[in-house]
Parts: C-alpha cells; structure tokens; sequence
C-alpha cells in the first residue's frame, strides 16, 4: 500500500498522505512522494490546483523524527528532498509555482501548519486541533513556522510557537492560519469545490500573483533558513533533544537544562 495516493480529478491533483496506523506521521518516504507528486502538479499543463489531505483520522500528528532526524542532523537536505521533487515547505528548495488547497481534520500538528502556512488555502473540519509542538520535544521548527506563524498570527503566534499550546479550529479561523471550517467529514470535498473554483481562473495569472505574493517574503523566509542551518547541529546535539525524545517514548513530561 502507498504512503500517499496520487490522483487526478479534472484539473485537480489529490494528494493523500495514508499512514493511518502511524497517525499519518510524514517519513522520509513521505516528504519524498508529496515533493515528486508537487513536481508533477507543476509541470503538468493539464493540473492547474493541488489538494492535499490525510487518510484516516486526521490529518498528521507531525515529523517522524526516527526517520528524518539523521537527515537533518547531518544538514544533508539532499537526502530529504529529491532532485525531481517540489518543496511543499517553500523553505530549502523550490516550491511548486501551481496553487495548493490543505484539507485537514482530527489532528494537525507541526509540519501540518507549516504546510498550511506555505499554502494558498487551508481549510479545516470541526474539531481539528492544532499544535506546534517541537519546542516541547527539544527541538524547533524547520518547515517555516518560525517566521511565518508570527507574521500570519501575530503575537498569538508568537505563542504557539514558543509554548507548544494546542488550539482548536476556531482559533485558527479567528487567527487567520485556515480560510474556514466545515462539518466534521466535508473537509475533503470543501477544499476539491475550492480547487475548482481557483482551476477556473486564468493558471498564467494565477501563478503570477502566486510568484509576486512569495517575492515579498524572500528576505524573511532566506534569513530563517540561514539562522535555522547555523543553529540546527547544536540543538539537535543537545542533551534536551534526547531527553524530550526519551520522555515522547515514556509517556511523560520532559524536564529540560538548557544543554
């Protein structure tokens, strides 16, 4: 069984990230198959809109550390994402020049917001709840939120990122992180009727305002990037990083040093 499904509807790509039994948390494999799926949204004449959501139920409960922390501990990006993919992150690599409508519901934690945040529409289910979580697992962002959460929530997202609180789709709709939300189980279908009313549109203008809206954040998301890459080594070298692991498999709560 695939970890994402790939299919075309119309104009539409969907893109189903199905690792229900493991919360549908993103691996190497992952990251991989949603950039090479983003590749093939962009260079297709006939794909104007992408959607992306989750099998099961919820959306991601985050990063699969045990698979990608190698990666990113050795500052190898390469071996994160692939020469012929997208980044769906708009962070290390080229992102996709084509529009990306995030479905989410039940759970969306980490990568899921950033993902949402690098995005031209979110929308979310009833009951979602959110969370930025790395800083209580002895870790930080690396999918952008540490620029663009603040710049999009403003001082509440300044919170989240620095407290690990969660907060409910309500919060995120009032905050501005998702377009709207929809009755538990219309997730899907709400963000494929948005998809098609974006595909109506001229794909040359549509991508052009995409292009103009990102230029006005290069400087912002160059100078996180750079500070992420000089600080990423020493936090994940940390004793907090192991101990924040250590507690995620115990069960408890992390009593972190500063070292």
């Amino acid at each position: 069984m695939s970890v994402v499904t790939v299919e075309r509807e119309g104009p539409v790509l969907l893109i189903g990230v199905n690792r229900p039994d493991a919360y549908n948390l993103w691996d190497l494999e992952v990251i991989q198959t949603v950039s090479r799926a983003y590749r093939t949204l962009g260079d297709d004449p006939d794909l104007r809109v992408g959607v992306i959501y989750g099998h099961g139920g919820g959306f991601t409960a985050g990063l699969d550390l045990a698979s990608v922390a190698p990666a990113v501990a050795a500052g190898d990006l390469s071996m994160v994402y692939p020469e012929d993919g997208y980044d769906p992150w708009d962070l290390f690599a080229e992102p996709c020049p084509k529009p990306v409508v995030v479905a989410a519901h039940g759970t969306c934690n980490t990568l899921g917001i950033e993902l949402m945040l690098a995005s031209q529409v979110a929308i979310a289910a009833e009951g979602t709840k959110f969370a930025q979580l790395e800083v209580a697992r002895g870790v930080f962002p690396l999918g952008g939120a540490t620029f663009r959460l603040p710049a999009r929530l403003g001082s509440a997202g300044y919170r989240y990122l620095v407290s690990a609180e969660r907060f409910d789709a309500d919060a995120a709709l009032r905050l501005g992180l998702i377009s709207e939300t929809v009755p538990k189980g219309t997730h899907l279908e709400r963000a494929v009727e948005i998809a098609n009313v974006i595909a109506a549109n001229a794909p040359l203008a549509v991508q052009a305002a995409i292009a103009s809206a990102r230029a006005a954040e290069r400087a912002s998301r160059d100078a996180a990037r750079a500070v992420l890459l000089e600080r990423n080594s020493r936090v994940l070298a940390s004793a907090d990083v192991a101990e924040g692991i250590s507690a995620l498999i115990e069960k408890r709560a992390p009593v972190f040093q500063g070292r």
